[in-house]
């Protein structure tokens, strides 16, 4: 029997060679702070599929300018963007593997300074800085007060995501993720901490997801039926009054009815907090979240190791495991980790074959 990290996994019209996959990993590298992939993008993404994954997620990428976490930030929201990340995906097919996008928007920790230089917080508009929005006019701790959104505002932001999803079908993607973490725009919303809006998109749990549920709703009719559709949700603020695992299991069955495929279960990033980090630390909130909603899951956060990936996914505690800084120390992760369980794969590149036997 093979490892299960072998097993091939099917969403929808999408059947992926195995189950290890690279998560979205932000590279701060389109430096002229245009939105555009560059050859920095397509080694990155590109040793990924060449190294065996299943599926590469590109990293968060903005539905609008304003919504970029940083100027060099990566963007879906005109056709030269488009036509760049179409080459990037040409090249991961070739390898044999999927292709998927998160799309994104910071919401109110947008203007950003990246981490290659030495200023921190958010940038003045003198050095391509912008304005940023979000649920209120509360601002994240250390950076500017965000612009606080009207109905208006919602509804432009839906139409960009079902616009961007559109691109990201016709630039070749095969499944997409919809930001919905990490105290970014949707996460602000569905979070008590960040939002305390009393219009009907602030106040109980189903109004504070009623952005997100509308912003899934769009992209499904804009993208069609056959397309896997993934939410990357933090699980927990961790903070009593912040959003729970007993929240996140609520609205990931409403994602469920709406027709989203699979849940990427991360944590944090609503407000700076300390909580405890180890092996797996996210694991046992993704088990929980597919078992209490029979959806599948995809388990990211400091897996490191083929022996704890497999482990994941004999004992059912996630259906694919997202490998993300180990995938930067070793892009091969997939057939080193093939190599050490002594499975033979038809996909190690003829060129590397010897390194891999």
């Amino acid at each position: 029997m093979p490892p299960k990290l072998f097993e091939p996994i099917t969403l929808r019209g999408l059947t992926v060679r195995n189950r290890i996959w690279i998560p979205p990993m932000c590279q701060y590298s389109a430096f002229a702070q245009d939105g555009l992939a560059t050859d920095w993008h397509m080694a990155h993404l590109g040793s990924f599929a060449r190294g065996g994954a299943g599926v590469v997620i590109a990293e968060a990428t903005s539905v609008t300018a304003e919504g970029r976490i940083s100027p060099e930030d990566l963007g879906l929201w005109n056709d030269q963007q488009e036509e760049a990340l179409g080459r990037i995906v040409s090249f991961v097919h070739s390898q044999g593997a999927a292709a998927g996008i998160q799309l994104a928007h910071a919401g109110r920790k947008a203007s950003t300074f990246g981490p290659f230089t030495e200023q921190s917080g958010s940038v003045p508009h003198q050095q391509g800085g912008w304005s940023a929005i979000g649920a209120t006019a509360e601002p994240y701790p250390g950076l500017n007060a965000p612009q606080a959104l009207d109905t208006a505002g919602i509804k432009r932001i839906v139409t960009a995501f079902a616009d961007s999803a559109d691109r990201a079908r016709r630039a070749g993607f095969d499944l997409l993720e919809i930001h919905a973490a990490h105290g970014y725009l949707l996460h602000e919303f569905l979070s008590p901490l960040s939002n305390t809006r009393s219009d009907a998109y602030g106040g109980a749990l189903d109004r504070r997801a009623r952005l997100l549920l509308e912003v899934v709703d769009a992209v499904r009719a804009r993208v069609g039926e056959d397309v896997p559709l993934l939410v990357r949700v933090s699980a927990t603020d961790w903070i009593e009054e912040g959003l729970t695992l007993e929240h996140t299991v609520q609205l990931v069955q409403w994602l469920k009815d709406r027709g989203v495929d699979m849940i990427d279960v991360s944590s944090g990033g609503t407000v700076p907090v300390r909580f405890p980090i180890g092996p797996g630390y996210q694991v046992p909130m993704a088990a929980a979240i597919g078992e209490q909603t029979g959806l599948p899951v995809a388990a990211v956060g400091m897996i490191t190791d083929p022996v704890q990936a497999e482990h994941i996914l004999f004992t059912g505690q996630a259906d694919v495991v997202l490998i993300g800084r180990e995938a930067l120390r070793d892009p091969h992760f997939p057939l080193r980790a093939a190599h050490h369980f002594d499975h033979s794969l038809d996909y190690v590149p003829t060129q590397y074959r010897a390194g891999f036997r």
